[in-house]
């Protein structure tokens, strides 16, 4: 059983498949006897910002605030999965800067599929004008240069990836 606490960071676009395969990582981990604290970008973001206008400001702000908790949850013994897209490069490497045994774990997939599968509305919004900063759309995704584990969400099914994730951390930690 591992002892050490990390934190996963699982990045994508939008529609990907990251809470989809954050959902099957929490069973496996469970399953082999590891409890890890969530952080989704959707829920905190209520807090944070309960009417997000997703600006650069409020954007840099918000992933400086969740990078923080994790940080802080990780320092304590908890281990952390991220579930957000957090569509900036930069905001992905200050979390792995700041808390040790962090994981990246990108969620690839194609626009289109992610278009196609679309379950919050986010991309029928964009192109209706009513959201103009989704990333893959209006905004910049800047992918990982080197993250510890690809998923190619289009490709593989949401138990693989888990177990793919599941090995990393037992091999590393």
């Amino acid at each position: 059983m591992q002892k050490t606490p990390f934190a996963i960071w699982i990045t994508g676009l939008p529609a990907s498949g990251k809470s989809t395969i954050r959902n099957a990582l929490i069973k496996r981990l469970e399953e082999a006897g590891i409890h890890a604290q969530v952080l989704e970008s959707d829920e905190l973001r209520k807090i944070i910002t309960p009417k997000p206008s997703y600006s650069l400001e409020e954007r840099d702000n918000f992933y400086r605030i969740m990078a923080h908790i994790g940080e802080l949850l990780v320092k304590n013994g908890v281990n952390v999965i991220f579930d957000a897209t957090a569509n900036k490069r930069l905001y992905r490497d200050n979390a792995r800067g700041a808390i040790t045994n962090f994981i990246e774990v990108f969620v690839k997939c194609p626009l289109s599929v992610c278009v196609q599968r679309d379950p919050k509305g986010i991309y029928k919004k964009a192109k209706k004008g009513a959201a103009a900063t989704v990333p893959g759309l209006q905004e910049l995704y800047e992918e990982p240069l080197n993250p510890e584990i690809i998923v190619e969400s289009d490709k593989e099914e949401p138990e693989v990836a888990a177990e793919k994730i599941l090995q990393f951390l037992m091999r590393s930690f």
